[in-house]
């Protein structure tokens, strides 16, 4: 497939479902990866996207999210 750039890591499998669900809806491949078993089902989580895509995500969550992010 491809270079996957992490676009955002969330805090949690569920936060990282939402965040897929958002980027999904708006059209982009998405991968998540666990950073660490050790949490289980709290363990940050990274959201990935293809390499190329990676700046129209940030543009996206940006908007989903705000501009803190």
């Amino acid at each position: 497939m491809g270079v996957w750039t992490v676009v955002y890591i969330a805090p949690s499998k569920a936060k990282a479902d939402r965040i897929k669900e958002i980027l999904t809806r708006e059209g982009f491949l998405v991968n998540l990866r666990v950073v660490s078993q050790a949490g289980g089902p709290s363990a940050p989580v990274e959201v990935l996207v293809p390499q190329g895509e990676a700046r129209e995500a940030h543009e996206i969550l940006a908007e989903h999210l705000g501009r803190s992010f």
